[in-house]
């Protein structure tokens, strides 16, 4: 048993108590300070701090059972439980006002921290709206962003699998972290896990409820700068997504469509209350462009962002740019030449990992000094 598991027993026996949400145990956690100080205080304590008998019963009488379910599916390799106080906690998702205080990670837990665009939409689309989504997220991810969205069928599951073609994506759930619905989803759940990651908030073993779903839109939205409907009906699930997104300050987006496509209505819904319309992914990134900027240059995997772009003093007009980036990036734009080139090249020229010529490609192009071409090359640009 890791040392870290009697802190993990005590945050499972307090979130597996009933009642006790995300708000309720940000409440007890502001009037005693931790789990364990929770767990140990006194019946009248916890009537005191507003919680009913069942739920005080299930503190005081914590199910061994459910506990030991949770310890021993974290002996699993790739498996994780990250707390409201662990460093691996995705900061952004922290933000909203009822962020989980236990998530479960099948993956890289790392990657929750790191630039985030959600791509929902309904699980009926037609072939275009999978193509559509499937181009989106493939592109955008070749351009150095990862892709959230929910497992789900359609929309979500073109979404991952175009994320894949490329890179890494990473699925909220809406079971536990060892179950997979739909099960036919099953394959590309066990390829997030390996290049991506499987989030939840929900206990290994929890099977799917209808009420679980739109509480795991949330996490979705939280985790990401930005959401994407790419098709929707008027009553499609993913608009309940945007909603958070928008009540928690994430931009909005939404691909349009025919008017005589009902799985455009929701889309088009959305434009009309203020969502940007888009059409190329570029726009998305263009939209986001300042945002993604700053969480870059607080990034400290890729090599430093550079200065904004400006022209070198004595640097004769038509010169290749590059004034006042540091000697990574420098190097980078050598390897790239005067022609258009693909990442997969600049991998092998720049000797650098997937992970580190995308984002740099990404910074580099926000800055002015490269621009990505049809195809998912890229070129220098001139000062």
């Amino acid at each position: 048993m890791s040392d870290t598991a009697p802190v993990i027993a005590d945050w499972v026996a307090l979130m597996a108590a009933p009642g006790v949400g995300p708000r309720t145990a940000a409440g007890l956690l502001e009037r005693f300070g931790s789990p364990a100080v929770i767990l140990a205080a006194a019946r009248d304590e916890l009537r005191h701090a507003g919680l009913r008998p069942e739920a005080i019963e299930a503190i005081k009488q914590p199910n061994g059972a459910v506990i030991e379910q949770v310890l021993s599916w974290l002996e699993q390799p790739g498996a994780h439980a990250i707390v409201r106080s662990d460093p691996r906690y995705p900061p952004r998702l922290g933000e909203i006002p009822d962020a989980p205080m236990l998530l479960y990670v099948r993956g890289d837990p790392s990657l929750l921290a790191e630039p985030q665009i959600a791509i929902v939409g309904t699980r009926n689309p037609t072939p275009n709206g999978i193509e559509t989504t499937h181009d989106f997220a493939q592109r955008l991810t070749a351009d150095g962003l990862l892709i959230t969205s929910g497992l789900a069928l359609g929309v979500d599951g073109a979404a991952h699998e175009g994320a894949l073609a490329v890179g890494r994506t990473i699925a909220v759930l809406g079971t536990g972290p060892d179950l997979v619905y739909p099960a036919v989803h099953r394959h590309l759940a066990r390829r997030i896990a390996d290049q991506g990651a499987l989030v939840s908030e929900y206990l290994p073993g929890q099977g799917p409820l209808a009420r679980h779903f739109p509480r795991r839109n949330r996490i979705i939205s939280g985790l990401s700068v930005g959401v994407l409907v790419t098709e929707a009906a008027l009553k499609s699930g993913s608009l309940i997504t945007a909603r958070y997104a928008l009540e928690q300050g994430r931009e909005v987006f939404a691909v349009p469509g025919s008017i005589r496509n009902p799985m455009a209505r929701g889309c088009h819904a959305l434009i009309r209350d203020g969502a940007r319309l888009v059409e190329e992914p570029s726009e998305l990134v263009a939209e986001l462009a300042p945002l993604l900027r700053d969480l870059l240059e607080r990034n400290d995997s890729p090599p430093a962002a550079p200065a904004a772009p400006a022209a070198a003093a004595g640097t004769p007009s038509g010169a290749p740019s590059g004034a006042g980036l540091d000697a990574d990036y420098l190097a980078l734009l050598e390897a790239m030449g005067f022609d258009p080139v693909a990442p997969d090249e600049l991998i092998l020229r720049s000797g650098r990992s997937a992970r580190e010529v995308s984002s740099m490609l990404l910074v580099l192009e926000l800055g002015g000094h490269v621009s990505s071409l049809p195809g998912g090359r890229f070129c220098r640009l001139r000062a």
